[in-house]
């Protein structure tokens, strides 16, 4: 017998379940080893332009503000970060406290409210594939309105390519958007990126400067995990 799929969930009410209870996912409070890399890519690159105490960097689903925290406590950054789990927020003030960090409820699908030209740095780290194709092309758009010229990008997203178990969640739980399903777990919508499409997302208005993509997600016989890539991408102009 066929089980029917399962109920689509509010993005909203499974983060606030996991940042109350982890359920699913293991929240660390510790920087994204990821972030750090970007960081230190960055230092080889440019030393300190864009990480110091008069830069400001935008957290695009900044979950309990653990590499706001970083990027403040190590380079003196400014920060702002939005997430849709008020749970989320409420945990990332309190750890932020006396540190140049503000923080609001909010869905990166909406409208950015900040200036034009105002932030020297943005992350998106595995935010975009929770959105639609219009909401993914809304948002590159903010990204770039808000950077500075010459600002960062910093984007990680779930890889496609060469990633079967992704393969078969495109296979066995669709959604309507092509290259998008509803995950048999959370019950929520994920899209899952071709190198091709990011690059298609982000060619004409910035430059890539790296990309990495990982390499663990295959074990013998089996998908072991999901794979990934990161993208260093600088504002053209």
């Amino acid at each position: 017998m066929t089980k029917p799929p399962k109920k689509q969930t509010s993005s909203t009410t499974f983060w606030n379940n996991e940042y109350k209870k982890g359920k699913h996912f293991t929240l660390s409070r510790e920087p994204s080893e990821d972030l750090v890399k970007f960081t230190r890519f960055l230092m080889r690159h440019e030393g300190r332009k864009s990480l110091n105490p008069i830069s400001s960097v935008l957290d695009l689903g900044c979950g309990n503000g653990r590499n706001l925290i970083y990027l403040a406590n190590t380079f003196g950054m400014r920060g702002v970060g939005y997430d849709i789990s008020g749970e989320a927020i409420a945990q990332a003030k309190k750890e932020s406290a006396g540190l140049p960090i503000t923080y609001d409820i909010q869905s990166v699908a909406l409208e950015v409210p900040l200036p034009n030209n105002s932030q020297t740095l943005v992350l998106d780290m595995m935010v975009s594939h929770f959105l639609n194709a219009d909401e993914r092309t809304h948002l590159v758009a903010e990204v770039m309105r808000v950077l500075k010229p010459g600002g960062w990008l910093f984007f990680k997203t779930f890889l496609l390519d060469g990633d079967t178990h992704a393969e078969r969640l495109l296979r066995d739980h669709p959604a309507d958007e092509s290259g998008s399903y509803i995950h048999p777990a959370i019950g929520v919508q994920e899209h899952v990126f071709t190198e091709n499409e990011i690059h298609e997302l982000l060619s004409e208005n910035f430059f890539v400067h790296t990309v990495a993509k990982s390499h663990r997600h295959k074990a013998p016989g089996n998908a072991a995990k999901r794979r990934s890539i990161s993208v260093y991408a600088q504002k053209m102009g």
